[in-house]
């Protein structure tokens, strides 16, 4: 969708420190982003840099853009682009109608939502749920998926969801959002004290003891992996218990949306120390006060970037029943079937991609 389309949507990568200008046709990045210091302390300055980012993306485009749409940190009202009080970006404060001042300054809509919104997005328009449908298409099957959960692993737990080709928004912009469901262990806290940048160096000082030396992420998965100095079995139990915990939060919300599940963000480069017990954890058990056990969701997880995994998911259980009565037979595939993988496009291309797929998706309907 939208990869023969010659419209142009100017696009930001909104980080505490820089912005990353850009734009996008036909879903593909087509000039060279202009970084700019976000100035994030002060509003006036910040909205400063945020004309002068947008009015040098417009002055190298061959054509005038449609839109601006891109990711900003929440608490937001998204519709409105109406930004919150923002942690990270301390000008924002008692609500900045941002939006609307872009719009103003520039001519064109202007949308903001969420990143893990528009990363789920981008993956179903141009990602994972095109890809794996297509694969099942080759094979002969008949199944096609229509929704999809996108999770993002990096300084927080982003999530966001896609049904039925739709972006999932939510009254109050805050559909999808993950990070605040609850600890699986620490009941009293929510699931991105497990899940999170911060919590893979807390758990790390944790559990090696080592509570003065403060490591990266990176730095935890090269001791995991032996190739640094370490407590490599506290490096590979942070690794695992982020997988417990993400696969617990997951399993949740997977069980309300019912379709295909991505990963991406930063912390994705662990996966092999981490996949294993978010598999465990979503094909796991979970019971009733009789002590009866059954199947923690109901269809079963598969590991796509797993080859065997992914050829049974595939594969599935599919026959043709016949209609009673008649001689006509349709078919059936009883297989309950959800599949999870990493991103391959990245979290910075699929968000810029969903950030490009909704702006022009919202205009076309708009014009219906």
């Amino acid at each position: 969708m939208y990869q023969f389309d010659n419209r142009i949507v100017m696009t930001l990568d909104a980080g505490g420190t820089n912005f990353v200008f850009s734009a996008m046709q036909a879903n593909e990045e087509i000039v060279k982003p202009v970084c700019l210091e976000s100035n994030a302390d002060n509003l006036k300055k910040c909205l400063e840099t945020l004309i002068e980012g947008f009015t040098r993306v417009k002055e190298g485009l061959s054509e005038i853009p449609v839109a601006i749409s891109f990711a900003f940190p929440g608490p937001a009202d998204y519709l409105n682009g109406i930004i919150g009080d923002l942690p990270n970006l301390k000008a924002f404060r008692g609500g900045v109608a941002l939006g609307p001042f872009l719009q103003q300054e520039f001519g064109i809509p202007v949308f903001i939502n969420n990143d893990g919104d528009l990363f789920a997005y981008g993956e179903a328009i141009g990602g994972i749920l095109p890809e794996i449908n297509r694969k099942l298409t080759e094979s002969g099957s008949a199944k096609q998926f229509q929704n999809l959960l996108g999770v993002t692993l990096g300084t927080g737990f982003g999530g966001g969801f896609v049904t039925n080709s739709k972006l999932h928004l939510g009254d109050n912009g805050s559909g999808g959002d993950l990070w605040v469901f609850r600890h699986k262990k620490y009941r009293d806290c929510i699931t991105e004290e497990g899940v999170s940048i911060s919590a893979i160096k807390r758990m790390y000082m944790e559990f090696s003891g080592d509570i003065e030396t403060a490591l990266t992420p990176q730095e935890i998965f090269e001791i995991a992996d032996g190739i640094k100095s370490g407590n490599q079995e506290a490096a590979r139990r942070t690794f695992s218990e982020m997988g417990e915990e993400a696969g617990d939060t997951i399993a949740h919300a997977i069980t309300l949306v019912d379709g295909l599940i991505v990963i991406g963000g930063g912390l994705t480069g662990a996966a092999k120390y981490f996949m294993p017990a978010l598999m465990k954890e979503l094909n796991g058990t979970i019971g009733k006060l009789n002590g009866e056990t059954f199947s923690r969701l109901e269809m079963k997880a598969y590991n796509l970037d797993n080859e065997d995994e992914l050829n049974e998911f595939i594969k599935g259980n599919s026959t043709f029943v016949n209609v009673p009565g008649t001689s006509r037979m349709v078919y059936y595939d009883s297989a309950k079937r959800t599949g999870i993988a990493i991103s391959k496009l990245g979290a910075c291309k699929a968000i810029a991609m969903g950030a490009y797929a909704f702006a022009l998706h919202t205009l076309d309907s708009e014009e219906k």
